[in-house]
């Protein structure tokens, strides 16, 4: 009996990446490193930076009871923004912690410490998509227009966020939920207490799953004097999730209902369904949570993208209602 043949490990896979990830199987050798460099190997951040505009869009929708052609141009634009921008901070990222990276098992073999991509071509390529993002969101709203350019000061702050605060997933929640105010704003090219709101609870949503994911390198950062919340919570890591879980769901419930304000009562029912789905699977995770098991800790960070996408079923039967 033949033994099964091992699948070769890509030259140059970043080590957190997916060994059958579609930049190591079909993308052209030479940009390898630098879509390696824009986590497109790992698709799971663009989910989280879009599941918060799809949010503010549905909730827009609702609250206004009016969705048209103009707004799948919204789902498109926001997908290849974030996309694009996700790109783009990642790179920024790479640039400003190479000498970190190097130093933490994980993230050595990231483009910029492997040797890939050198810092100024990942300068140039970073800037190119910026430069795309920005003409995508030229075609959005106003009050969109500019809070997309407002956007760049917490990506730019949160890679240095992790060397003065234990806080760094806060500055992380900051950046990544900036759709769930721009999704509403693409709509009704306004900003109110919904899109606040809701914003509000992506950050805590932010805080529960980026804690469970920096679990990974805590001893690593511990070593090089590197700050997170998991370090700072550590043994009451499991109380400070529940903690997030409910002022997600509670926050998520609370932009829920001012949304729904003039809808009907089936409507809102259903609407806060997605919340409260949302919060089974937060749970679900919790439930399995094991700071020990690396390889865990990676499944249930990238489960998340589900859990981005679990209310929106609700929000679309609350529209249909």
């Amino acid at each position: 009996m033949t033994e099964k043949a091992e699948v070769p490990e890509p030259a140059g896979r970043v080590a957190d990446a997916a060994l059958d990830n579609w930049v190591d199987r079909f993308a052209p050798i030479a940009s390898r490193g630098y879509l390696r460099l824009s986590r497109a190997d790992r698709p799971i951040g663009t989910w989280l930076l879009f599941a918060p505009c799809l949010w503010g869009l549905a909730l827009a929708i609702l609250a206004t009871e009016n969705a048209g052609v103009g707004d799948l141009w919204i789902v498109l634009g926001c997908g290849i923004g974030a996309f694009l921008m996700r790109g783009a901070g990642c790179t920024w990222n790479d640039i400003t912690d190479r000498n970190i990276d190097g130093a933490v098992e994980r993230t050595q073999s990231r483009p910029i410490p492997s040797g890939q991509v050198s810092v100024n071509a990942a300068l140039i390529w970073m800037c190119a998509q910026a430069l795309l993002a920005f003409f995508v969101l030229l075609s959005l709203s106003t009050t969109a227009i500019v809070l997309g350019i407002l956007a760049l000061l917490p990506v730019g702050i949160y890679p240095f966020a992790k060397r003065f605060t234990w806080w760094p997933q806060a500055f992380l929640g900051i950046a990544f939920n900036w759709g769930a105010l721009l999704g509403w704003a693409a709509h009704t090219n306004s900003i109110g207490p919904v899109p606040l709101v809701l914003y509000t609870a992506g950050i805590t949503w932010t805080l529960f799953y980026d804690t469970i994911y920096a679990h990974q390198d805590a001893e690593d950062d511990a070593l090089i004097g590197v700050k997170s919340t998991a370090r700072l919570f550590g043994d009451k890591t499991r109380q400070w999730l529940r903690l997030f879980l409910t002022l997600t769901i509670l926050l998520f419930g609370g932009a829920v209902v001012l949304a729904c304000s003039e809808r009907s009562v089936l409507s809102l029912v259903l609407a806060i369904g997605g919340p409260w789905a949302l919060g089974w699977h937060l749970t679900w995770q919790l439930a399995r949570f094991d700071p020990d098991d690396a390889d865990g800790l990676l499944r249930l960070f990238r489960s998340n993208r589900d859990a981005g996408l679990i209310p929106l079923p609700f929000f679309a039967l609350a529209y249909l209602v």
